[in-house]
């Protein structure tokens, strides 16, 4: 009975403080833990508790909030603004930045989306939380300037997905990507998956994308999905409409994940902050691509912009460098510079 228990299990504040040995954000990751396991009761819950449906408000995107929506982001907001180690809040759900009040400042700014996928909180489908954190600029007193840099700059990067099991998965900067499943026998996430990787030769073919939005793609990404639906074994479509399940999948089974600019939204539909950079970091330090696609005249990393607003957007496409080639090629053949894989 007792080989069924791990006597030394590697909690998520043991790997912080071994990783990196700072106690602020141990304090930080714990607070960003707790949400998750607040948020994970709220969506287990939901259906008994009646969270389904609108609140009545739209957030700052104007997008319509669900219930989930408004009650993730309070859970969020409470557990950062208490841990006494943020000085900046940036949420999805808020149109302003939060200032942390002076007395319960620390040094981190955290921009998150509290409740990812929140359009598919209804028919009971996966939804997540993601999030990016950053240190505070030397002397800064916190300001919104000190959230506003290139993923290059970003402290951690990290999502949470509530599904059949709940999995943090977070990297640091210039490190693995480490995963942490909720027990919820001791309420505790626990280290379970160790340096993931997308796998090395791309693994399983899949793409995902909104095909219904194709009539508005550039020409080369319509020629990148006509080439991964072509020939004898083409690509499965696997899209499941909220970014931390798309993104999850392909880091453990491999494949491409897009979500591009096109005629009717020029900069992309996804927000660079607490999307794009986010998954960007995560993607690239699991051995992947993350690019923007053709954006401003050029193609470029996700992890290399500068995010002029809070909310601004920027498109998307992540994936294997197998799949990620092909999209590239595509550009290549219309006379645009591209990166060599």
């Amino acid at each position: 009975m007792a080989s069924a228990f791990d006597v030394d299990a590697t909690t998520l504040s043991r790997f912080v403080m071994a990783s990196t040995k700072d106690q602020e954000l141990v304090i930080l990751m714990n607070a960003i833990a707790t949400s998750c396991k607040l948020i994970t009761s709220a969506v287990q819950r939901a259906g008994v508790a009646q969270l389904y449906g609108l609140a009545g408000e739209v957030n700052s995107t104007g997008d319509d909030q669900k219930k989930l929506d408004v009650m993730s982001n309070d859970m969020m907001i409470n557990a950062l603004l208490n841990s006494g180690v943020c000085s900046i809040l940036v949420s999805e759900e808020n149109e302003e930045p939060i200032i942390v009040p002076k007395e319960k400042q620390g040094k981190f700014c955290v921009a998150f989306d509290p409740l990812d996928g929140s359009s598919n909180i209804d028919c009971n489908v996966s939804v997540g939380t993601i999030f990016s954190i950053y240190e505070k600029k030397p002397g800064s007193e916190g300001t919104v300037d000190d959230i506003l840099r290139p993923g290059s700059e970003c402290l951690c990067a990290g999502y949470c997905v509530y599904s059949s099991a709940v999995e943090l998965v977070f990297t640091f900067r210039g490190g693995s990507v480490h995963g942490f499943c909720l027990d919820p026998t001791i309420g505790e996430f626990i280290h379970t998956r160790n340096k993931m990787m997308i796998p090395e030769d791309g693994g399983k073919k899949i793409y995902a994308c909104n095909e219904g939005n194709s009539t508005n793609w550039d020409k080369p990404i319509q020629d990148a999905v006509a080439e991964f639906k072509s020939g004898n074994k083409p690509y499965t479509a696997r899209y499941v409409g909220s970014m931390v399940a798309d993104i999850h999948r392909t880091l453990l089974y491999g494949g491409i994940f897009m979500y591009p600019a096109d005629g009717k939204s020029p900069k992309g539909k996804l927000r660079c902050l607490y999307e794009g950079i986010p998954m960007a970091m995560i993607t690239e330090q699991a051995g992947g691509i993350a690019s923007t696609g053709l954006f401003q005249g050029k193609i470029q990393r996700i992890i290399d912009l500068v995010p002029d607003d809070i909310h601004c957007k920027c498109p998307i496409i992540m994936g294997a460098p197998r799949d990620i080639k092909v999209v590239y090629n595509k550009y290549k053949d219309a006379g645009i510079e591209a990166p060599e894989l």
